[in-house]
C-alpha cells in the first residue's frame, strides 16, 4: 500500500509562507524622515553668550541681598531694572533660606516678578 510523504509538501508550504511574510514586511515599511536645519559654517563660529544671572538672596531674618549688598525689599527695583536693561537675556534668581516662612519667599518673588516679568525664577536644591 503506497504512503503519502507529507514532509516535502510542508517544506514547500513553509517556504511560500516565509516568502509572503518577508514580502509583506518590506511593503509596509515606509521611510520616515524628519526635516531639520543644520547649522551653516557662518553660524558655527558665533557662540551665544548668556550672562550670569543676578542672584537675589534672602536670609532667615528677611534681609534681602544682591551679592554682598544689603537692601530693603522696596529698594530692589532700581538695581534689578538696571541689570535687566543691561542684559537683555539675563535672568534674576531668588535664593531663599530654608528656614524662612514660605509667605515671605512668595511675597519677594512676586515683587521681583513685578519688576522683571518672566525673567525671574526661584532657586531650588
Amino acid at each position: 500500500m503506497p504512503e503519502v510523504n507529507l514532509v516535502p509538501m510542508i517544506d514547500v508550504m513553509m517556504s511560500v509562507i516565509a516568502f509572503f511574510v518577508i514580502l509583506s514586511m518590506t511593503l509596509t515599511i515606509q521611510q520616515q524622515s524628519v526635516d531639520i536645519s543644520l547649522p551653516s559654517t557662518e553660524e558655527g563660529g558665533k557662540q551665544q553668550v548668556t550672562p550670569d544671572p543676578l542672584i537675589v538672596s534672602i536670609d532667615r531674618q528677611g534681609q534681602v541681598f544682591i551679592g554682598n549688598q544689603s537692601l530693603q525689599a522696596s529698594e530692589l527695583k532700581q538695581p534689578v531694572q538696571a541689570y535687566l536693561q543691561g542684559n537683555p537675556k539675563g535672568t534674576v534668581v531668588l535664593k531663599a533660606d530654608k528656614k524662612l516662612p514660605y509667605e515671605d519667599v512668595v511675597r519677594l518673588l512676586g515683587t521681583l516678578q513685578d519688576i522683571g516679568g518672566d525673567r525671574v525664577s526661584l532657586a531650588i536644591n
